[in-house]
This record gives C-alpha cells, sequence and structure tokens, in this order.
C-alpha cells in the first residue's frame, strides 16, 4: 500500500505554501515516546499540555517538543531540559535558549507579548540568553501522528546527526505529512519538504550566510499560506535570496483568491495573485486515514512589479 507521501511525490504536488504558521516558535526539550498530540500524549504533564495550548491560542506563538536524535529513552523527570523561542518575521528574526528542571515555568511567559517578537519575557520567565549555535533543524519524526514522519524522519535526523551537523532535533508535528521528510530552519522559520541529507546541508549553508534556498522549500513560517507562496514566486522570479529582503506587506482578498504584496527591503514592490485549488485527484491525506481528500494547494497566477507611485499606495 502506497504511502500518503509516496502518493504526493508520485503526483508531483507543489509545496510552496504549505508551510505551518507561527510568528513565534516555543520548542521543549522532551525525551521520551510521543503519542498523536504530544503535548497532552507524552510524558509531559498532560494537565500542563492543555495550559500551554490554551495560554499560545490566537498569540502568534506555536508550542512543539523536540528530542535529540537516536534511542528515545525516558528519562528523570526532574533532569535538564532545553528550551527554545524563536521569532520568523524578517528584521527581527532570532532564537533565545534557556535551560530549565521544571517545564511548569513556561506558564510564565508572556504569550502575547513573545509572539510579537519581544524576547525579554524569555529572559525574564526562564534565564534566557541568545543561542550561541548555528541553525537549528527540527525534522518531523511524529509516527504517531503520521508513520512517513517516523519512517522518513528518523532517518534523515540521524544521518544529519551522525555525519557531524549541530542543532538537529526531532520535533513533534510541521503539518503536512504527506511532504515528508519534513524540517523547519531556525531562525528564519522557512519549512522544507522531500529533501535529503546533502540538500539539507545546502539549506543550512545558506542560512549561515544569510540566504534563503528556494528548492524544496514550503514558506516561510511568518505569514500566511497565500503569503508564503507569492513570497517564495517573488524569489524565484527575481533571483533574490537575501534572508531578510522580502516581507509580506498586506494581503487582499479571501479564499479562494488574494492579492499579496510583497515589499523589499530596498523599496521595491510586488503584486502577487494567489489563488487556491485542489490537489487532485482525491486520496488520503494523511496515512492516519482512509477518508479521501482534496488537499488545498497556494497557485501563483501572476507576479508584477508595482511602479513606485502603486507602491506607495500599495
Amino acid at each position: 500500500m502506497s504511502t500518503c507521501s509516496t502518493v504526493s511525490r508520485d503526483l508531483e504536488e507543489p509545496v510552496a505554501g504549505t508551510a505551518a504558521t507561527a510568528r513565534t516558535w516555543l520548542l521543549l526539550e522532551q525525551p521520551g515516546p510521543w503519542g498523536a498530540k504530544a503535548l497532552t500524549s507524552s510524558h509531559l504533564d498532560p494537565g500542563l499540555g492543555r495550559a500551554l495550548e490554551k495560554a499560545a491560542e490566537g498569540t502568534g506563538v506555536r508550542i512543539a517538543l523536540i528530542r535529540r536524535p537516536g534511542h528515545h529513552a525516558d528519562c528523570d523527570s526532574s533532569a535538564e531540559r532545553r528550551v527554545y523561542a524563536a521569532h520568523t518575521v524578517p528584521g527581527n528574526a532570532w532564537v533565545r535558549e534557556a535551560t530549565i528542571t521544571d517545564p511548569h515555568r513556561l506558564l510564565d511567559l508572556d504569550f502575547a507579548t513573545l509572539g510579537r517578537g519581544d524576547h525579554r519575557t524569555f529572559d525574564a520567565a526562564l534565564d534566557g540568553r541568545p543561542h550561541a549555535g548555528g541553525p537549528l533543524t527540527l525534522v518531523c519524526t511524529n509516527g504517531k501522528r503520521d508513520r512517513c514522519c517516523a519512517l522518513l524522519g528518523r532517518p534523515l535526523a540521524a544521518e544529519l546527526a551522525a555525519s557531524g551537523v549541530e542543532g538537529v532535533w526531532e520535533v513533534t508535528h510541521l503539518g503536512g505529512h504527506r511532504f515528508s521528510p519534513t524540517l523547519l530552519v531556525l531562525p528564519y522559520g522557512y519549512a522544507y519538504g522531500r529533501v535529503g541529507a546533502r540538500a539539507v546541508r545546502e539549506i543550512l549553508r545558506g542560512v549561515r550566510e544569510g540566504r534563503i534556498v528556494v528548492d524544496g522549500c514550503r514558506g516561510s513560517s511568518a505569514w500566511e499560506r497565500p503569503g508564503q507562496a507569492a513570497e517564495l514566486a517573488v524569489r524565484a522570479a527575481t533571483g533574490e535570496h537575501a534572508a531578510d529582503a522580502l516581507s509580506v506587506a498586506r494581503t487582499d482578498g479571501a479564499a479562494p483568491r488574494w492579492e499579496v504584496t510583497v515589499a523589499h527591503s530596498d523599496g521595491r514592490r510586488w503584486r502577487v495573485v494567489v489563488t487556491q485549488g485542489a490537489a487532485l485527484p482525491p486520496r488520503p491525506e494523511s496515512c492516519g486515514t482512509s477518508v479521501l481528500g482534496s488537499p488545498a494547494r497556494m497557485d501563483v497566477q501572476t507576479v508584477r512589479e508595482l511602479t513606485m507611485a502603486a507602491a506607495l499606495v500599495s
């Protein structure tokens, strides 16, 4: 029986505009097994998991659990664990880190402030500090969400770690199982799908140089999905790869058609028309369901650079 990722790949389903949306990521190290909804079905206190979900709702913060690649033995609940916060909006992208023993301290965070890109609440509540290492590479490996994430994600995470790539973590859920192996790279927050270890190394080389690799890119988590597709289309049209060069200035319209204004840091602007289509033929969107569906896809219709006068009013 074909997996959802095999079917998606065979149908050449586009990956652009499919990234999870989060302006800020909050990542908690949690060794041991994960269930399908990891915040409430792991060895993390489920009451704490529910409280964190409620605290983050509507703030722009997305919470995920992480663990080191390899054997996932249970650990002493009082052991030290790493926590990261990462903001992904261009011009204010950062990663902070902390070490804690009691994950209940996360409830002391001001999630609304964190979602707006102010890391002072993280530093004050958790004794946070700037992340001193290189990029963080989060590979989705939660087989309880979808078996493709375990079958394809875990070997990729293990290969990267074994080859000496620093900052590699397994993560609970990035969405888009059918694009496995999927990963998110911080600080810039671009997600990728269907990538191998060699491609990941090139992606990380780009991040260290402050540029974005477009091949295999699902989009930036800083933007909603029409904006993700529009920004990638402008990058492809212009050859602009600098990480902080482009941002989504505004999005007009609603499904199934949007007009997205993409702005360059040098003042240029583009109007991008994005429509929502259906990825056909109908099939299960995940290995965890037998229900047939047609996943939404973002299709870029036009990319038009605006004149200076038009840019001033857009």
